[in-house]
C-alpha cells in the first residue's frame, strides 16, 4: 500500500481540496503520536500512518469530540482513498468516530451540497490515476475498523500524558 501512497504524493494535485493539506513543517500537538508518519492535515487534524500498525490510516485530532485523540480510519491507504472518493473529503471520515449513522448521512449530504467542481474533478482524477473506486458503506466500514481497536502500539510524548494528567 505504501506504493499507492507514493504514487498519490507524486501527483500534481491540490490536496487541500480533499482535506489532506501537505506541510513542510509540522506544528506539534500534544496528541500527535511520536511514531506517526503524516499523510496530510486538515487544520490541526493529522492523518497518518503509525509504526506498528502496518498500512492502517489514522486521524490524530487535538480537538476530538470522542474519547480518543487518535483513532483508525482505514485498514490501508487504498481504502482511505476509496473512502475519500465516496465522501468527497477526509472530513466526514474523520468525524465518524463520534457520529451515528443518521448524523453521518446528514453531514455527508451537507458536504456534497458545498462540493465544488474543482473538488469533483480532483476526485474523478484520483480515482482514475490510482485505479480505485469509491468505498461502499463507508460508515459501516470505519465503525468496523474502530470497534475494539487495540491502541497499545501508539506511542505518545511526555506532553500527552502531562496534558491529560495520566501517569505513564
Amino acid at each position: 500500500m505504501k506504493n499507492l501512497f507514493e504514487k498519490y504524493k507524486s501527483l500534481p494535485i491540490n490536496s487541500q481540496l480533499i482535506c489532506l493539506e501537505q506541510r513542510n513543517a509540522i506544528e506539534p500537538h500534544f496528541c500527535y503520536p511520536s511514531n506517526a508518519e503524516p499523510i496530510g492535515f486538515e487544520g490541526s487534524i493529522m492523518y497518518c500512518f503509525i509504526e506498528g500498525y502496518k498500512d492502517m490510516v489514522f486521524a490524530s485530532n487535538p480537538e476530538s469530540c470522542a474519547d480518543h485523540y487518535v483513532y483508525p480510519l482505514a485498514a490501508n491507504f487504498k481504502d482511505f482513498m476509496r473512502l475519500i472518493l465516496f465522501c468527497g473529503t477526509a472530513n466526514p471520515i474523520e468525524q465518524i468516530i463520534w457520529m451515528d449513522k443518521k448524523q453521518f448521512d446528514q453531514h455527508l449530504l451537507e458536504e456534497k451540497e458545498i462540493q465544488t467542481e474543482q473538488q469533483k474533478e480532483l476526485l474523478h482524477s484520483l480515482g482514475h490515476e490510482l485505479n480505485i473506486v469509491p468505498m461502499e458503506e463507508p460508515f459501516e466500514y470505519v465503525k468496523n475498523i474502530q470497534f475494539n481497536f487495540d491502541d497499545s502500539n501508539i506511542k505518545y510524548s511526555d506532553e500527552y500524558y502531562n496534558v491529560l494528567g495520566i501517569t505513564r
